[in-house]
């Protein structure tokens, strides 16, 4: 730790003696590419699945409902994971092992439905047209096969940390005979090897979804004031969905493109 002219502390001292002419560099990649094959970096698609969950909700109506008109529904999914720590291949590059997928999301529902106005009576209800937005949530996990795969995932390479030293030999000091040395390594020195590797991470696009609802109100109860005996109004409805949708796994590669 230094401090400089105002007396604050910093924590490095850089060297500021070093240019930017002095940053050397080699051709990582070289060759006449329209020469021979072409080795460009893609989004490649490892598999598409058509997932399945099953949702149960609750839903409360800030208003008494009459009924419900209409409900649009939109699937948004917030986290679609492939997770590959664990993945294996064979030696002859195949995928051996199943490989779990993590979703997880949430239908928004736009509900419109029509609320009685205030001291409705007689053979005609009058009502407004109100709306509400939810959110119901989901939250699964799916496996999928080593044989579902059109292309076999890019597994990750580890990164690691490696540490080295090296012999010294000290003076032990007083109390001990002038010959005799500290044998072992120098704790004032500290010398490592790290390497890291940035993967590719898979990502997912949806593709379609469908959705089959089924709502029941649990709670109605007649209209009052002198209203139609069949109308009535309710504040809970349960709804029971079965979910569908599809999703695209997708992870940039190095393909190698062969012209005709």
């Amino acid at each position: 730790m230094t401090n400089d002219k105002h007396g604050n502390h910093k924590c490095v001292s850089i060297n500021k003696s070093a240019s930017k002419a002095e940053c050397a560099n080699v051709q990582a990649l070289s060759g006449n590419i329209d020469a021979g094959p072409a080795l460009v970096n893609l989004p490649v698609t490892l598999t598409e699945v058509r997932i399945t969950s099953n949702l149960d909700a609750n839903i409360h109506f800030p208003d008494p409902v009459l009924e419900i008109k209409d409900i649009k529904k939109r699937v948004k999914i917030v986290q679609c994971t492939l997770l590959l720590g664990g993945a294996e291949l064979d030696d002859a590059g195949d995928l051996i092992s199943d490989i779990p997928l993590f979703i997880k999301g949430f239908i928004r529902k736009n509900i419109q439905y029509a609320t009685p106005c205030p001291k409705t009576s007689g053979d005609c209800v009058a009502s407004d047209l109100r709306s509400l937005t939810v959110d119901v949530p989901f939250d699964c996990v799916t496996t999928i096969a080593a044989a579902d795969f059109n292309r076999p995932p890019v597994l990750p390479e580890f990164n690691s940390r490696f540490e080295f030293d090296f012999f010294r030999a000290q003076k032990l000091g007083t109390g001990f005979p002038e010959k005799d040395r500290l044998l072992s390594s120098d704790l004032s020195q500290f010398h490592q090897v790290s390497d890291q590797f940035y993967n590719q991470f898979p990502y997912c696009e949806l593709i379609d979804s469908r959705i089959v609802q089924y709502d029941e109100a649990i709670d109605r109860h007649p209209l009052h004031h002198n209203a139609p005996f069949e109308e009535g109004v309710f504040y809970n409805m349960v709804e029971k969905s079965l979910l569908e949708f599809r999703v695209r796994v997708i992870q940039n590669q190095q393909v190698r493109i062969i012209a005709d």
